[in-house]
């Protein structure tokens, strides 16, 4: 039990400090100032039966205060709510930002319905007004009125390609409380912002729901079409800009936030096992290391704390003891991010509990032929 703690601590100083600081929340917009022209810009929202959210979101979108020109392409992907026939109804209520409204029809083999729409999205941009950059972005994603504005400064400042901000998701049920900031925070472990925001690095991500990409840039990478089949399209997405040599940032936002709401886990179950294995690439060895890792690093602390008081082994429970002290340390920065008290650090063995199941869930699903599932449509392995 003691060889179990030291390898848990061991790893847990590794990852404070050797995976680039990726438990600070300090990674902002960098340092931006206003451009001498401030460029087209086309707004594109692929949307699948968003009805709901449509409200809460799309008039935010209208709403932006940006000096340059912007017009709104909602691309109606197949909904089955009448989300088109609303996005119409809020435009001509609300005003604001020139909207088009437009749908694809279904998917071509090989493609996701997102990366579809994408596709169908920039094109009707391109031929209507000649973007400089595209902001995509998700139906359930509501702007501060200067989101755009602020976006195209950053990127314009630090002379980015894309620019993307992760969205500060919903933190109003138990479970939303529990489960979103540690995906966050497990999202950041594996893609450490730093990294992915240093030129050299070969760390690429992106957070879907705002991504602000130079037009050039997605030419150059070839992108939709180099990631048609791509479930986790905006990660996929960073990886094609940054290999194609374009230079990539990505951070946290003050004042862009998710809408969608997951009140009960089993939707926030969903929201991670659909993609779970595909960032494994669909590979059981990468699983089985995954399942390991997250055993040793989250699991062993409380265990072996727990056994080492039961057996009177000192030097277990104070392994078990540190290792856990670490991961609740470099867990508050971001329950102070998203506003949640300070004591349910000590409870992110049993989220990542939680996240060990939806991951083998994931693989099960996927072998089961019903692996990344969304609203009505599977993807298998590409």
């Amino acid at each position: 039990m003691e060889w179990i703690g030291a390898g848990s601590l061991l790893a847990w100083m590794w990852l404070l400090l050797r995976q680039g600081f990726f438990w600070r929340t300090d990674v902002r917009l960098p340092e931006r100032r206003d451009p001498e022209r401030w460029p087209p810009v086309a707004v594109v929202v692929p949307a699948r039966d968003e009805a709901a959210v449509l409200p809460q979101s799309l008039p935010s979108l209208l709403a932006q205060k940006y000096p340059g020109r912007a017009e709104v392409f909602l691309i109606d992907d197949g909904s089955t709510d009448g989300t088109g026939a609303l996005a119409r109804e809020l435009a001509d209520e609300r005003g604001g930002l020139p909207l088009t409204v437009s749908s694809p029809g279904e998917p071509e083999p090989g493609w996701t319905g997102k990366l579809w729409a994408l596709r169908h999205g920039i094109a009707r941009a391109r031929e209507r007004m000649a973007p400089e950059y595209l902001l995509l972005t998700d139906a359930d994603i509501a702007h501060a009125p200067d989101s755009l504005r602020e976006l195209v400064a950053a990127a314009r400042s630090a002379d980015r390609d894309l620019v993307s901000q992760m969205a500060r998701l919903r933190t109003v049920t138990v479970w939303e409380r529990l489960i979103v900031p540690a995906f966050v925070y497990l999202f950041g472990q594996l893609y450490p912002f730093r990294w992915v925001n240093r030129p050299g690095a070969r760390t690429a991500a992106a957070a879907g729901g705002c991504v602000l990409l130079r037009d050039g840039a997605a030419e150059r990478a070839g992108v939709p079409e180099a990631i048609r089949h791509a479930v986790i399209d905006d990660v996929a997405l960073a990886r094609a800009v940054k290999r194609s040599g374009g230079r990539i940032w990505l951070g946290l936002a003050d004042r862009v936030d998710s809408v969608r709401p997951y009140p009960r886990l089993a939707e926030l179950w969903r929201m991670v096992s659909r993609s779970a294995y595909a960032q494994l690439r669909h590979r059981p060895l990468l699983l089985l290391g995954t399942v390991a890792g997250l055993a040793l690093v989250y699991l062993a602390p409380p265990i072996t704390l727990a056994a080492g008081l039961a057996r009177g082994s000192v030097p277990a429970a104070a392994l078990g003891g540190l290792a856990w002290a670490v991961m609740c340390g470099t867990y508050l920065p971001m329950l102070r991010y998203y506003g949640q008290p300070r004591w349910t650090a000590p409870l992110l063995p049993f989220t990542a509990l939680l996240y060990l199941l939806m991951t083998v869930d994931s693989a099960v699903q996927h072998y089961r032929g019903r692996g990344a599932a969304w609203k009505g449509r599977t993807y298998g392995a590409p």
